[in-house]
């Protein structure tokens, strides 16, 4: 009999259901990285919001028919189109030149270097009505220290109050700080220079023999400049941040100079772009989750979750307590339809005529008084002729005995049995 349930079907299913989305959503979040917290951080990187932050230029380049995605791993620092690389001041170098020289026969890269150092505003302890998360206040300036990359170019922090910068076809302001980075070396090809009588180089890109016609055509170079052949993509460094950030992105002269340098940097690749966001703190390393759902232990993780809806499904068609059922028997008759469930299951019926008939055979040998241990033919025809002194008309012992012993279907096994026992039931009288 049943006992009460305190859940409804539809309770336990809604349980279970909730349960497993909560645990499917827990391992999404691990293996996508969302644990590690918001990306706007108030970083200067792609998915920063603050005035040092590039969304504004991701944005940008979304509403201009890019696309626009985000890189959290080296893996996927590989993927054609240009690459946007915004790494901060103490990175490590030797990682920046071994990423960069991989990509150059990939697709373009652009690298913008850090310059303010900025706290988020939500960590000052100060109130700022109308702040958002990401927003930061700017404070000192911290220019690269790269070791071991583009080491034979120089970075300077100048102070040029009311600077503007040019890129030969149009000029604007830069941001009122007065501090202007710029760089300097001998292989530099200026793209964005501020205005004269300065010249410094706020963006340039590597003279490495390549042909880049987009470029080369900013720079006021001839349409033949570089060896189409070398297979070399650009690499463009933006040393002015300024140039890209949100803070100069408010204003359109700065978006389109923007929008003009990324398109040419990109010049000759798909108008796909990359922000780097794994030299910002956001470096998502490979794990067990993240393989599981990566090509070839897909098919192996889908046939388990497959495997579970079934498991569950069948555990949910189950359910409810458990109907109380009697204990276990015991005596002769449990044991006998126990043996005989057995035997009828393994299909050898016919394997029990010979062991019967010898039992029935050793039965009657001891009721009948005769010799034990002599020979069963001896003993068969010994019983015969009982048989035939009690009842002239009843078959002989051993003729049924032969008959049981050979039979072979269901139903001849059965009749010879019966007829054995009858036989027996009539010498034991």
């Amino acid at each position: 009999m049943n006992a009460a349930s305190p859940f409804s079907r539809r309770s336990a299913l809604g349980l279970v259901l909730g349960g497993a989305a909560l645990f499917v959503a827990l391992l999404w979040m691990v293996g996508a990285g969302l644990a590690h917290g918001p990306l706007a951080d108030g970083g200067a990187h792609g998915a920063g919001t603050g005035l040092n932050g590039y969304a504004a230029l991701s944005r940008l380049m979304e509403a201009q028919g890019w696309q626009v995605s985000q890189a959290r791993s080296e893996a996927a620092l590989k993927a054609p189109g240009l690459l946007v690389l915004t790494p901060p001041a103490n990175a490590d170098g030797a990682d920046l030149q071994r990423i960069v020289t991989a990509r150059r026969t990939i697709g373009p890269t652009l690298i913008v270097t850090p310059k303010w150092l900025a706290q988020p505003l939500d960590k000052l302890g100060v109130a700022v009505p109308g702040a958002k998360q990401g927003w930061v206040a700017l404070g000192g300036i911290q220019p690269p220290e790269w070791k071991g990359f583009l080491d034979d170019v120089a970075v300077e922090v100048s102070a040029l109050p009311g600077a503007r910068w040019t890129n030969g076809e149009t000029t604007g302001p830069l941001p009122a700080s007065g501090a202007v980075l710029s760089g300097r070396g001998a292989s530099l090809v200026p793209l964005v220079e501020t205005a004269a009588p300065e010249g410094r180089i706020l963006a340039a890109f590597l003279a490495d023999g390549g042909h880049y016609p987009a470029l080369d055509a900013i720079a006021l170079l001839g349409s033949d400049a570089g060896d189409p052949e070398n297979g070399l993509y650009p690499l463009v460094v933006v040393f002015e941040p300024d140039l890209l950030d949100n803070q100069s992105l408010a204003r359109s002269d700065a978006a389109l100079a923007a929008l003009r340098l990324i398109t040419a940097a990109a010049d000759g690749a798909p108008r796909t772009v990359t922000f780097d966001l794994s030299f910002n703190g956001f470096r998502r390393t490979p794990n067990l989750l993240t393989l599981a759902f990566t090509p070839p232990f897909l098919a192996a993780t889908l046939c388990l979750i497959i495997a579970a809806l079934i498991a569950g499904w069948r555990a949910f068609l189950r359910f409810g307590p458990p109907s109380t059922a009697a204990g276990p028997s015991f005596g002769k008759g449990p044991l006998v339809a126990n043996a005989g469930g057995l035997v009828r299951r393994s299909g050898r019926l016919w394997l029990l005529g010979p062991p019967y008939a010898a039992l029935v055979r050793e039965r009657l040998a001891r009721t009948l008084g005769l010799p034990r241990h002599v020979d069963p033919a001896a003993t068969e025809a010994a019983i015969d002729r009982i048989g035939h002194a009690a009842d002239p008309a009843s078959p002989p012992f051993s003729a049924l005995a032969g008959r049981l012993r050979h039979a072979r279907r269901r139903a001849d096994l059965l009749r010879a049995a019966q007829d054995l026992h009858a036989l027996e039931r009539t010498l034991r009288k």
